[in-house]
């Protein structure tokens, strides 16, 4: 059964909501007003779910009484309905449970990609080309845009760095599950001697943040300029049109050269700081809730080995997912069949939250 107190505080909620919105100072600020309504659509719904699931208890204790308490055919009938809505029970407070479960309020953000070359020199840059080019295969899978921020290219290929955004409805509800170390093995095509080796690369997916999200002072920023340059070093512009922007409160360093305009770069540029700071923002709230928020999946920690790409297999295994679901065809994925992998995490996830009530 599920706990009384959590539902009488979701109505208890639910009944604020609706004060808040009639108030007329909330509803002068459309900003504010929109955010309620959010939260009312929800709660109408979950709401309606509890009283549907109250009833039903107390319709079983009445039930429950008659057959205790009453003789002959009343009883009988009584017992008969008691026994069908002892089987109905169980499937409606499973529903309401995963009503119960709160939605992640980041999960239809655009988010900001970042993936980074890891051990592995030259063949992690290749492998983080890969990486990005699994991505942009999978957002246009689902009508996502695709944007270059900056990039930093490897000696022999792919990227020691790029960071981009990916916009679209659902966006940063469906990557989050790509944070983390991934690791390829496979042999490097610069290796002549059919060797193996392992590299890894990061990747950091944060939810795009909008400037109430994140208030960026300017007496706060650093911002500095030079001259782009591309693979070894060479200039690549005449004018100083790469931006270097620093949050001296936090000390986040942000660059951007990818564009010829200075100011396309520092806007760029700016986008991805704010992110980043929201981030850690989000981060320092979900420590303070919960100590098992820090795990992969809740917190967006990117310290732990997620998923390792065995090329000569053509296995993918991704290290969260239970046995019977942790190991995926390659080259499938790696062509941008990220789904399945996507909705076997949101799964797993939805279930230890639903745990949790």
């Amino acid at each position: 059964m599920i706990d009384r107190d959590i539902l009488d505080k979701i109505k208890a909620r639910h009944a604020e909501v609706q004060q808040e919105m009639a108030d007329p100072a909330v509803a002068s600020d459309p900003d504010q007003m929109a955010q309620l309504g959010k939260e009312h659509s929800r709660l109408e719904d979950v709401v309606a779910a509890i009283e549907r699931y109250e009833a039903l208890l107390e319709e079983r204790d009445n039930l429950h009484e008659m057959a205790e308490s009453e003789e002959g055919e009343i009883a009988e009938m009584a017992q008969v309905e008691l026994e069908d809505l002892r089987e109905r029970l169980p499937r409606v407070e499973r529903a309401l449970r995963f009503q119960l479960v709160p939605d992640d309020p980041e999960a239809e953000k655009s988010a900001i990609v970042e993936i980074r070359a890891g051990t592995g020199g030259d063949e992690a840059a290749l492998f983080a080309g890969d990486l990005f080019r699994l991505y942009a295969r999978f957002a246009e899978s689902r009508g996502w845009r695709v944007e270059t921020i900056s990039l930093s290219h490897g000696t022999q290929g792919g990227f020691k760095e790029i960071i981009f955004s990916v916009e679209g409805e659902g966006v940063f509800g469906t990557m989050k599950y790509e944070s983390g170390v991934h690791r390829v093995q496979r042999v490097p095509e610069t290796e002549s001697s059919g060797r193996i080796h392992t590299s890894a690369a990061t990747v950091a997916v944060l939810p795009e943040a909008e400037e109430v999200d994140a208030d960026l002072k300017e007496h706060e920023l650093t911002v500095d300029t030079y001259r782009a340059s591309g693979p070894g070093g060479q200039s690549v512009n005449t004018t100083d049109s790469a931006i270097r922007i620093t949050h001296e409160p936090t000390g986040v360093v942000v660059t951007c050269q990818d564009e010829k305009s200075q100011h396309k770069n520092r806007a760029k540029a700016l986008r991805v700081l704010r992110s980043r700071l929201y981030e850690r923002k989000r981060e320092r709230q979900q420590e303070e809730r919960a100590e098992e928020r820090r795990s992969q999946i809740g917190s967006g920690d990117r310290s732990a080995k997620i998923r390792t790409y065995n090329f000569p297999q053509d296995r993918l295994t991704d290290h969260r997912l239970a046995s019977g679901e942790k190991n995926h065809t390659l080259s499938s994925i790696i062509d941008g069949n990220l789904g399945p992998i996507i909705e076997a995490l949101r799964m797993q996830e939805n279930a230890r939250r639903l745990g949790e009530i």
